[in-house]
C-alpha cells in the first residue's frame, strides 16, 4: 500500500450523472485544482478517461477513474466510500502512447498522440488501397481494405478487438497491426509487431480512394502517408482497484462470448 493521497481533483464528463458524482465527492474529500492534486479522479465513461489521460500525459499525475458512463472498461466501480484507501491500494500501470505523423495530399503535416490506436479508414465508397512498411521495409505492397489500425496494448480491447485483432497484455512490448475488412489479400489477418518498430502506411490511388487517419480523437482527412511509432518520451499513469485490475480485465475479456 502506498501513502494515502490527500488532495484530489474531480473531473466529470458532460453528463448529469457524472457531474452529480463529482459534486458529492467534492463535498466529502479535499478537492483542489488539478495542478495541485495528488490524484486525478475521472468520472464518466471510457471517453472521459481517454480525455483525462491525454490532458495529464507526462505530468506524473495518476488517474483513477470511476464509471459514470456506459461501458467503462477503463473505469473502476463508482462508490463514495473509502476513496483514499482505494487509491492507496490501487494497481498502477504506466502506458505509453503512439506518436502519429500524418502528411496529407497537400503536403501539410500533422502530429498527434494516441493512447488506444491510430486508424486509417476509407472516406468514400471506394475501398482504400494501402502499402505497409515496417522500419522502412515494404512488408505488404498492396492491401485493399476498409482500413487498417495500429493498436497499443491499452487499446487492443477497443476498436482493435472489434476488428478481430488480438488482445495484448498491458505490459507486452507489442503493437497490433490489424486490417479492417481486408479484401485483398483476403486471408491476411494482421501482425504482431515489436513496440520499437516504426510503421509507415502509404495511401495508393489517393484521388480515387481518399483515406482519413485518426489518432484517438484527432482526425486528418485525405492523407497521403502516415508514420506510427511508440512515443517513449511520453507516458500516462492509470490506477485500478486490485480486485479488478487491468490484467484481470484483459484476461476476462478473452473468455467473454
Amino acid at each position: 500500500m502506498t501513502a494515502l493521497p490527500e488532495r484530489f481533483a474531480f473531473l466529470a464528463a458532460e453528463t448529469e450523472e457524472a457531474r452529480a458524482a463529482a459534486d458529492l465527492l467534492s463535498r466529502r474529500y479535499p478537492a483542489v485544482d488539478p495542478d495541485d492534486a495528488d490524484v486525478i479522479v475521472a468520472l464518466g465513461g471510457d471517453g472521459m478517461m481517454l480525455q483525462t489521460l491525454h490532458r495529464f500525459m507526462s505530468s506524473g499525475k495518476p488517474t483513477f477513474g470511476m464509471n459514470r458512463g456506459s461501458v467503462g472498461f477503463l473505469m473502476n466501480e463508482y462508490t463514495l466510500d473509502d476513496l483514499p484507501a482505494r487509491i492507496a491500494r490501487a494497481d498502477t500501470k504506466t502506458i505509453r502512447p503512439l506518436a502519429m505523423t500524418a502528411e496529407d495530399v497537400y503536403g501539410e503535416v500533422t502530429t498527434a498522440r494516441a493512447i488506444n490506436e491510430v486508424s486509417l479508414l476509407r472516406q468514400s465508397h471506394q475501398a482504400a488501397k494501402l502499402s505497409l512498411h515496417i522500419d522502412g521495409r515494404a512488408r505488404l505492397k498492396e492491401l485493399i481494405c476498409d482500413g487498417v489500425l495500429v493498436a497499443t496494448p491499452a487499446g487492443s480491447t477497443a476498436y482493435n478487438l472489434s476488428a478481430h485483432g488480438p488482445i495484448l497484455p498491458i505490459n507486452a512490448q507489442l503493437l497490433a497491426l490489424t486490417p479492417i475488412s481486408a479484401f485483398r489479400p483476403r486471408r491476411w489477418r494482421g501482425a504482431l509487431l515489436p513496440s520499437h518498430v516504426t510503421v509507415t502506411i502509404e495511401c495508393l490511388e489517393r484521388d480515387k480512394r481518399p483515406v482519413a487517419a485518426a489518432a484517438d480523437h484527432v482526425e486528418i482527412r485525405r492523407v497521403a502517408k502516415v508514420e506510427i511509432r511508440e512515443d517513449r518520451d511520453a507516458s500516462c499513469i492509470i490506477m485500478f482497484d486490485p480486485d479488478h485490475s487491468w490484467d484481470e480485465r484483459i484476461l476476462a475479456e478473452q473468455f467473454t462470448y
